[in-house]
């Protein structure tokens, strides 16, 4: 590709939503910057402006640079020396242009030396980057970390840390343990405080730590001595200049090559709290993975568009029986789903973007002053849309990038097998997202809680009301009826009163919902703009009323009487 920015019209689509005046707005604090930053926005086309161009420079970065190294990155992979990290040569090459260009953090305050975007284009330049190396992907958009010190660090802390991240510098989440994967009430890394130094000290292990050996960590650990829960849990900030923590080893991975993932030993390490004491987990932890599941959202959806291009371009060039594979009906089945899966999840992932970026900018103006009564409806309107669909973003898009990336596979039939093909790479690549930052399993747990009390059934009412064009009236009866189904087994679900049955149908009911939510956005999109969106509605609407017919079906027939037999095998 050219430019991976400005060769994706729906990029440019997605950008310039009518929300994007209100973000910009409230982002911008009515463009006070431009007296003091020549670079500010005076006004939201000039905020619209610099948002395009720097999404340009992004596309065309990756094209040039990221994408030429992708495959010599996943081939050497990163080095572990004397308990240090190494990265490929080509990883060096791409951090070194990223920080260049000035992408580094792209969310922080201009005061910090950032640039002061909304989070929705600074997504967009995470999906970007992951469509050409998902594993880069991984080490440049950890920048997001320094999002969380902002909301819950001090002033010095901002001061003395967050130039630095928009000076180009790396960060790292420090959460999981051998022994505290998914469950981090378990954590057991111990902190304690050194009276005589006026500091905290870390010791301990952790693992599966993404850019592990990276200049700053958010480090979750045990502030509260005797406790074994949640409560007894801090966040505190490492600095690695201070020293005391080494790689002990980096895990040799299915894919994301580029990205190291290590063992991490802290003995006596350096840090300092974060925040308040006992509320590492209940609070900012919270808000650092609701951050990065939305970046492995863009990630997963850069991927399905990696898939997609592959498997396009393959099943136009080979030729089989006389003519060229896109032109039977099995290929171009396949490929139509995959488009429909990219544009549903794309337009799910902005649309969380953009309910993010409304509630965080109300947060930070809520630092400086009081909210109006009507302003802080907002916020809480936001903050609530945001919460349910993140998961829908995280827990949908992860599996339709596997689905696409197996489907790719599948268009190039024994060449897909092939290492010498790119499709291999998007494949084992795309594994990893519905597992990392919280599994599917665990995103169904963070969203049956907006279906059983009728947000997603509240979301999917007011999109009813949203005017369509004529001509797809009849697809959006269709969807109507779709929500009925849910609703229907969203009552049955809660009035069998089985908390066992409940869990077992929750993915169900989730993806019902997901569904439900994918096919109004296609339907606003297209309406908007149907040169772009109208195929992919109409193959979307077939795809997810067969799934909630097929999930319909399983409940509305399935009992907790049957659950014995699923326990036995």
């Amino acid at each position: 590709m050219a430019n991976y920015y400005s060769d994706i019209p729906e990029l440019k689509y997605h950008l310039n939503n009518p929300m994007m005046e209100r973000i910009c707005q409230l982002k911008e604090r009515d463009y006070r910057d431009k007296d003091e930053f020549d670079y500010a926005p005076s006004d939201f086309a000039d905020a619209m402006d610099s948002y395009d161009k720097v999404l340009e420079i992004t596309g065309e970065i990756t094209a040039d640079v990221i994408a030429a190294n992708a495959e010599s990155v996943d081939e050497e992979g990163p080095h572990c020396a004397n308990g240090r990290v190494e990265y490929a040569q080509g990883t060096k090459q791409n951090l070194e242009t990223m920080v260049k260009a000035g992408l580094n953090g792209m969310t922080m305050p201009r005061r910090f030396g950032g640039l002061n975007f909304p989070i929705t284009p600074y997504t967009m330049c995470a999906e970007i980057v992951a469509a050409a190396d998902a594993g880069f992907g991984n080490i440049w958009s950890l920048q997001d970390c320094i999002e969380t010190l902002y909301e819950f660090g001090n002033e010095d802390q901002h001061s003395r840390f967050i130039p630095r991240i928009c000076a180009g510098e790396t960060m790292s989440m420090d959460l999981t343990e051998p022994d505290a994967g998914s469950d981090l009430q378990s954590v057991m890394l111990k902190a304690t405080y050194d009276e005589e130094n006026q500091c905290w000290r870390l010791n301990g292990v952790k693992r599966f730590i993404t850019n592990g050996d990276a200049q700053l960590h958010l480090v979750l650990a045990r502030s509260e001595e005797g406790t074994k829960d949640g409560r007894g849990l801090s966040m505190f900030i490492y600095d690695k200049n201070d020293g005391g923590v080494d790689v002990r080893r980096i895990e040799n991975k299915m894919g994301i090559h580029g990205s190291p993932t290590c063992e991490l030993v802290y003995k006596n390490a350096k840090a300092e709290l974060c925040g308040d004491r006992k509320l590492g987990l209940i609070k900012y932890v919270m808000a650092l993975m609701n951050g990065a599941r939305l970046g492995i959202a863009a990630q997963s959806v850069g991927l399905s568009q990696a898939a997609y291009n592959e498997g396009l371009a393959y099943a136009k060039d080979r030729e089989q029986f006389g003519k060229a594979i896109i032109n039977f009906p099995a290929v171009y089945d396949m490929l139509s789903i995959m488009k429909a899966k990219l544009d549903a999840g794309r337009a799910l992932l902005y649309q969380t973007s953009r309910y993010v970026d409304i509630y965080k900018a109300l947060d930070d103006i809520a630092r400086e002053r009081k909210l109006t009564p009507e302003e802080r409806q907002e916020q809480k309107k936001y903050a609530k849309l945001a919460d349910s669909f993140t998961p829908l973003a995280k827990g949908m898009n992860s599996e339709y990038a596997n689905q696409n990336a197996y489907d790719c596979i599948q268009i190039h039939g024994g060449s897909g097998f092939m290492m010498e093909y790119a499709c291999q790479r998007i494949y084992r690549d795309a594994r990893i997202t519905s597992i990392y930052e919280g599994t599917t399993q665990l995103q169904t747990v963070a969203a049956i809680r907006y279906v059983t009390n009728g947000s997603y059934a509240a979301t999917l009412h007011d999109y009813e009301l949203i005017p369509c064009a004529a001509e797809y009236e009849d697809l959006k009866d269709r969807i109507k009826n779709m929500t009925r189904k849910f609703e229907a087994c969203t009552n049955a679900v809660k009035e069998a009163a089985d908390q066992e049955l409940h869990d077992f149908v929750a993915r169900r009911l989730m993806e019902m919902a997901a569904v439900c939510v994918m096919s109004h956005l296609l339907l606003q999109d297209a309406t908007r703009c149907p040169e772009l969106f109208e195929k992919s509605l109409k193959v979307y609407v077939n795809y997810a009323e067969s799934e909630v017919e097929k999930h319909f079906n399983f409940i509305r027939k399935f009992d907790a009487t049957q659950l014995e037999a699923y326990r036995q095998l």
